[in-house]
């Protein structure tokens, strides 16, 4: 093989690994019935500092673009795992459920279905407001929501600016590389781009004005910003769970098994809340609904199937 080819493979197989550390999955189908504290007072606490900060140090106008950077650059970052993704990973004031390197769902799927857990291992999840989500969800709402923005401020159709997302998780971020579209993934990104648009526009959260008023060339913030505006049960991956190739459909349904007896002990920490007005709030924004991962739907077809074999024990 010439150098320019292998020099052309190194270089997209170094892509790749950032675009698949990216894209690592996380699990809130197991232990799920631990409790553990809400992380929202200080995630919360976090993000409103981050702001005050900004806004004390700004002296550039009305600049929506360099706020939206200056604000990135406090919470966000220009690496695999932003700073506040890897704060809420690393922070002992935050609870994880106990999940490790190689046992989660994943444990035990044919490798080309666990391949990005098998390497990076699997994302922390922890509760915030009050829903159970992934440590990588903080990335897509600050790092993917803010590109969604600057797209906005570039001029692009709300129809091409959620493109972004539907394109990611199609390829390089998603089911290229992990054989999942995560839902979850998409939720988070568009929430995040309605943090990056509340910040000075009113009402992106109905009844609320913006976070940031513009005063000659300085800033100043006017309302905190709040976890519950944004995030909701459509970004737990068990309640909202990911689009998969037939394969890894069949062995994540299979493996969702062992989270049986859970769900019949406890079946309503399973179901979404509000679910029909979730729909509404994201139909437009390139979900791929897949209910049949679900852990209800998974263990009826299940118990169903128990209860065929128990009237009729020859079929």
């Amino acid at each position: 093989m010439y150098r320019p080819a292998r020099a052309v493979l190194a270089a997209l197989a170094t892509f790749g690994l950032a675009a698949v550390a990216a894209g690592y999955e996380t699990d809130q189908y197991t232990h799920r019935l631990q409790p553990i504290a809400d992380a929202q007072p200080t995630l919360e606490r976090i993000v409103n500092q981050a702001l005050v900060q900004v806004a004390s140090e700004w002296r550039g106008g009305a600049d929506r673009y360099g706020f939206t950077l200056a604000v990135f650059n406090e919470l966000g970052g220009r690496y695999w795992v932003d700073r506040i993704e890897r704060l809420a990973i690393q922070s002992p004031e935050i609870e994880h459920l106990p999940q490790f390197r190689h046992h989660s769902i994943y444990d035990g799927l044919p490798f080309s279905a666990r391949r990005v857990s098998f390497v990076f291992g699997v994302g922390r999840t922890f509760k915030l407001a009050g829903v159970l989500t992934g440590s990588d969800k903080l990335g897509h709402f600050f790092s993917q929501g803010k590109k969604y923005y600057m797209s906005r401020l570039a001029g692009w159709r709300e129809e091409h600016i959620l493109g972004r997302g539907t394109f990611n998780e199609r390829w390089l971020f998603g089911q290229l590389t992990t054989s999942i579209y995560s839902n979850a993934d998409l939720v988070a990104n568009y929430e995040g781009y309605r943090f990056y648009r509340s910040l000075f526009e009113d009402a992106v959260v109905p009844g609320k004005s913006a976070i940031v008023r513009f005063a000659g060339d300085r800033a100043g913030i006017q309302r905190a910003f709040s976890w519950s505006d944004h995030v909701n049960d459509y970004w737990d991956e068990a309640l909202n769970p990911s689009h998969m190739s037939p394969a890894m459909a069949k062995s994540i349904q299979q493996a969702i098994l062992r989270v049986c007896p859970d769900y019949e002990r406890a079946p309503e920490v399973f179901r979404v809340r509000d679910a029909a007005a979730l729909a509404a709030r994201y139909a437009g924004i390139g979900l791929k609904p897949a209910p049949e991962n679900s852990v209800p739907a998974v263990c009826a077809t299940a118990a169903a199937v128990a209860a065929t074999a128990a009237v009729n024990p020859g079929k």
